[in-house]
């Protein structure tokens, strides 16, 4: 019988239920039919839960309203009355359940759109909605992201002052935790506590809430969660979320991260941008079965570009409180629904791990936005290290007001259409535009910073010759700004300088260094580079000759490294000692045979002359060979994906071709000394054209690749869509991939899908005795772990909603081919600090003679035991005196950690915060030794740590 009623009822409605109550009720079944239909449809939905208990009584309502088409052509009032009749044995019941109707005017940033677009609609869609809360003394209206409220603030003030009043009664609720709704694959764990520091300070600052108030991330359009989502949320204080995408658990459950900390999840059943219909009863059952609650929420108003609920939702809610066989309705708010679901938390099922995948194109869509999104991100850990360390130790200004701001600028961008790369040329614009100001406030507080270290360096005891007629000092003004770095300028002269390299990470670093020689007066010849202690150190030209940039002119040195772990040390360069030897003219005297072979103490890597692919890699103390001969390494493919799916920019279609690029390569050496050998290729294609530098640095597990591709390709849906990848095949067996991400690492098995990752693609051996490979990237976000083998998907030329996103500039992008030991792959941190060096290289800087209270080499805080990983260090939001340090940790192998960390001045106190830097308790204490700190960390954790200088 139910499927009969199934089958009528579709034939009553004419079409799929689910999209017939928009389009066609009012007109083939007038409001009374559309008002009967629906509570039949309830009741048919109701009886289906209830053992099918009613099917009688919907049998008899179904066969009145089909008679009175038959008859009439419509149902009228008289036979819908008849139907609610027929009906009324299953009201008491209907009326137990309710519907809570709560209003939302869903906003994308920037979408289809600019930014000056985007306030309209915002200003727009308030006014309205401050209108129909005048006409509707019910009416709730529920908001969500704090970046639209800044909008508010900056450009209707008056209007600011209506809504606050609206928010003080009870009728506007602030759903924003988040800045924006955003990614929540790509941003690293740092970005989305940020999100919800600067979003809540803001907020409950604004409009006088309580802070724990804001306690709902609503993520409705999203396209993915990472698996650190709900240890982070917790972190922050945030209870509950609501999404729509990601995944097909039921309509509300408890997610659950590795730490064991979780959140209340309501997973929208329908879909976030809807409006009031009759239809929505009939989900009333179903969900709240699997619910325990009576209560089903509903979302309703316009939306993605805003608009929110309109007069009719209002008046329909209104309207169909009055029908008697149906749920109760009323406009509510979401802090109202989460507290029923805290009634039944301990009920609910309970979800783990990563909800993904979705809009996989996403990863890399619109590369320039995702390179914006690395650099500012590091670029700020960076400058709010430093800045915190210069506070504290030479009481430096701490810029908190603006690195706040250029922090909101990066967090803004993590709008889940805009670092996807699903938006417009206009959205592309603006991101880029906030960018810049993001790395212009970033570069600049960190070089003050480390300026003001440098100057507190003693430097007497080096003896640098000075001269009147030099013109080096100076020269190098604005350097490096274009690889996104702080700038290499001048500040000595004549032929002896003081560079001073500062490492960024709390482990210590031994790698290779670029110094850039300015106005160097005698000719380049030997030279003489050495440490602190007067020990010479390696180093080679990475260049012959000079190079002239605005009226002066430099030589690049490269020199290899010790890097005290968070800290820094000193070098000199002077004129070394040039042995006499009589003169031999340049000719050869013999053709040797041409090896494309790169060497250092760890590895030796061979190429293949003809195509420049890897054919041999193997580790010297083991002998493993890390290339199976049967499939070379280190290629670029052209990949061309069928574009009959649609939506480039979300979905990456269908390979239909592969091309391999090595063809026709033009290879030579470049650089050789005993501190980096490298080989140059080239690789034409279509009308692009790669540039690859490819390097093994002296003492070094890590073949680099310095990547510039012209690339000019451009989709089509006839000619498919462009995609440049990097492919890396294992001479081992691996049947699972490991990927770093927000504040973790995650174990994926093999995937023919392109996956997130933040940084790097481990792919696991299954013999745990084998050395492996880690591929790990500068600013890309794709990866593939399958078939044995890891790709990184690079470019790609989506044509919609932006026809030309990757066309304007040359593309700059680091790939890192990392050999990991096996006794590194015990450590998930150890496999994150092998990523870091592309993310956060030394810096350079020049020093002069001047006395001062430190060494010439020194350390500021190094972590000496435990496996933990720092995502921040910087100054509390609250303190304005820089005695104090937050520093946020994380733990990703998933065990207990015994962490100690020392600092480089004596501590007086500390103790455990959270996200927003309040105190918390903890059952674990903060032990303080003079200048150690030592703490337990619990396994899959992320804790933030204040603490105090005496």
């Amino acid at each position: 019988m139910s499927l009969s009623i199934d089958r009528r009822l579709r034939s009553l409605l004419g079409e799929d239920p689910a999209h017939y109550w928009e389009k066609s009720a009012n007109i083939r079944l007038g409001y009374w039919g559309e008002r009967a239909a629906a509570q039949i449809y309830f009741t048919h939905e109701l009886s289906k839960v209830n053992d099918r208990k009613y099917e009688a009584v919907v049998e008899s309502a179904l066969s009145i309203a089909e008679e009175g088409l038959r008859l009439e052509g419509l149902i009228g009032q008289k036979m819908a009355l008849l139907v609610e009749e027929a009906l009324a044995p299953v009201a008491a019941e209907a009326k137990n359940y309710e519907i809570l109707c709560v209003a939302h005017a869903h906003i994308d940033m920037n979408w289809m759109w600019s930014w000056d677009e985007t306030v309209a609609v915002t200003l727009d869609t308030f006014r309205t909605m401050l209108i129909l809360m005048e006409e509707y003394p019910q009416f709730k209206f529920s908001q969500s992201q704090a970046a639209i409220y800044r909008i508010v603030e900056q450009h209707a003030p008056d209007m600011l002052e209506e809504i606050r009043r609206r928010v003080a009664e009870g009728r506007w609720e602030v759903t924003a935790s988040h800045w924006v709704e955003a990614d929540k694959n790509m941003p690293n764990g740092e970005s989305l506590s940020r999100h919800l520091l600067y979003s809540k300070r803001y907020l409950s600052e604004l409009f006088g809430l309580e802070p724990d108030s804001l306690n709902l991330d609503f993520e409705p359009d999203t396209f993915g969660h990472s698996v650190n989502v709900p240890e982070i949320l917790a972190s922050g204080g945030v209870k509950y979320y609501y999404h729509c995408r990601g995944n097909e658990a039921p309509a509300l459950y408890r997610w659950e991260a590795p730490s064991g900390r979780s959140v209340i999840v309501y997973r929208e059943p329908t879909w976030y941008n809807d409006n009031i219909q009759a239809v929505l009863g009939a989900y009333v059952p179903a969900v709240c079965a699997q619910t325990g609650l009576n209560t089903y929420l509903n979302v309703y108003g316009v939306g993605d570009h805003g608009g929110g609920p309109t007069r009719r939702d209002l008046e329909r809610i209104t309207d169909m409180q009055t029908w008697p066989v149906y749920p109760r309705l009323r406009f509510g708010t979401y802090r109202e629904y989460f507290a029923l679901a805290e009634s039944v938390a301990a009920q609910l099922p309970v979800v783990t791990g990563e909800q993904n995948f979705v809009f996989t194109g996403c990863y890399t869509s619109q590369s320039r936005i995702k390179t914006a999104n690395r650099v500012g991100e590091t670029a700020l850990y960076e400058a709010e290290l430093f800045s915190a360390i210069a506070a504290a130790a030479e009481g430096a200004r701490y810029p908190s007001a603006s690195l706040e701001e250029a922090w909101r600028n990066v967090l803004f961008n993590q709008f889940h259409d805009i670092l996807p790369g699903s938006g417009v040329l206009e959205t592309r614009e603006h991101a880029l535009g906030l960018f810049q100001n993001t790395l212009a406030t970033a570069n600049a507080n960190r070089k003050l910073a480390l300026e003001k270290l440098a100057a507190s360096i003693d430097t007497t005891a080096l003896s640098v010759d000075i001269r009147e007629d030099s013109t080096s000092e100076g020269a190098g003004a604005g350097y490096g700004a274009k690889s996104f770095r702080v700038t290499q300028v001048e500040r000595g002269g004549g032929n002896t300088r003081i560079v001073h390299i500062f490492n960024p990470s709390v482990f210590e670093r031994e790698e290779s260094v670029e110094i850039v020689l300015w106005d160097w007066t005698s000719p380049v010849k030997a030279m003489s580079v050495k440490d602190s202690g007067g020990r010479e150190m390696p180093y080679q030209w990475l260049d012959q000759g000079r190079h002239w940039y605005w009226n002066h002119e430099f030589t690049r040195l490269l020199v290899h490294v010790k890097l005290p772990p968070c800290g820094y040390a000193t070098y000199t360069v002077s004129e070394g000692e040039e042995e006499l030897k009589p003169f031999m003219p340049n000719d050869p005297r013999i053709d040797e045979e041409m090896a494309y072979v790169l060497e250092n103490e760890r590895l030796r890597v061979e190429f293949d002359p003809v195509d420049a692919t890897v054919r041999s890699m193997i580790v010297k103390s083991t002998g493993d060979q890390l290339i199976d001969p049967a499939r070379p390494a280190g290629l670029f493919h052209r990949i061309v994906e069928d574009a009959g799916k649609g939506m480039t920019a979300w979905w990456i279609g269908r390979y239909r071709e592969v091309e391999n690029l090595h063809r026709q390569v033009i290879l030579k050496k470049g650089t050789w000394g005993n501190v980096r050998q490298s080989l140059l290729y080239e690789l034409t294609f279509g009308r692009s054209k790669l540039k690859v530098e490819v390097s093994l640095d002296r003492n070094s597990s890590q073949l680099t690749y310095e990547v510039e591709c012209d690339w000019q390709e451009i989709g089509t849906q006839e000619a498919g869509i462009p995609q440049l990848n990097f492919v890396w095949p294992l001479a081992y067996k691996s049947s699972s991939y490991q990927y770093d991400v927000p504040f973790g690492v995650i174990e994926r098995g093999p995937l023919d899908l392109d996956v997130p990752a933040n940084r790097f693609a481990h792919a696991v051996p299954e013999d745990a005795s084998e050395p492996s490979i880690l591929l790990a990237t500068s600013n890309k976000y794709g990866f593939r772990g399958n078939d044995n083998a890891l790709t990184v998907s690079l470019i790609r030329s989506s044509f919609d909603p932006d026809p030309y996103p990757e066309q304007g500039s040359s593309h700059k992008f680091t790939l890192a081919i990392c050999t990991v030991d096996p006794t590194d792959r015990v450590d998930n941190a150890r496999l994150i600090e092998l990523a870091v060096p592309l993310q956060h290289p030394p810096t350079v800087l020049s020093g002069k003679v001047h006395p001062g209270s430190r060494p010439l080499d020194g350390s500021f805080l190094k972590r000496t035991a435990g496996s933990a990983t720092i995502s921040a260090v910087k100054r509390p939001e609250e303190d304005s005196t820089g005695e104090s340090w937050i520093v946020r940790v994380y733990e990703s192998q998933g065990r207990i950690a015994e962490v100690k960390l020392e600092l480089f001045r004596p501590v007086s106190q500390a103790w455990w915060v959270d996200a927003h830097e309040r105190t918390v308790p903890d059952d674990s204490p903060v032990m303080v030794h003079g200048n150690e700190v030592s703490f337990t960390l619990p396994p899959h954790s992320v804790r933030s740590l204040c603490v105090t200088f005496d």
